[in-house]
């Protein structure tokens, strides 16, 4: 056998062994639902104006609406991303709107789970986050 007969062969074993660890990590959709806050502090004598945006891995969701004047917000609105992997991680930062700057409440992380699950995250500027996900073969 030639040697690029045989550099020909190296190649295609490659390629196939690749194409089965990708197959193998099968694309699966995470729906992100049910988010909601309690206590949440804005400042001293202040009621924030609360909002939500979503991230999965490097990808950007979107956000929720802002809810105005409210410590125990409630969102209604779902988040959904298509090519979600087991384990990858997923972030919810909360807000509040203000004219110039929003700050940043806090920061719920994790890695994602096959499954349904319901979370509670204690957010650094006081108050929880009430969330909700399903992640699920891609069908």
């Amino acid at each position: 056998m030639s040697s690029s007969s045989l550099l020909w062969c190296l190649l295609v074993v490659c390629v196939l062994a690749v194409v089965q660890i990708y197959a193998a990590e099968e694309r699966k959709v995470l729906k992100v639902f049910n988010l909601r806050a309690s206590d949440l502090n804005s400042g001293l004598f202040q009621t924030p104006d609360a909002y939500v945006k979503v991230f999965m891995g490097s990808g950007y969701g979107g956000k929720t609406e802002v809810k105005n004047n409210n410590h125990d917000p409630w969102w209604k609105e779902d988040f959904n991303f298509f090519n979600a992997i087991e384990n990858n991680p997923m972030r919810l930062e909360v807000y509040d709107s203000d004219v110039l700057f929003d700050d940043l409440l806090g920061t719920c992380e994790r890695s994602i789970k096959i499954g349904t699950w319901q979370h509670q995250c204690f957010l650094k500027k006081g108050g929880s986050l009430y969330y909700s996900y399903t992640l699920e073969p891609l069908q």
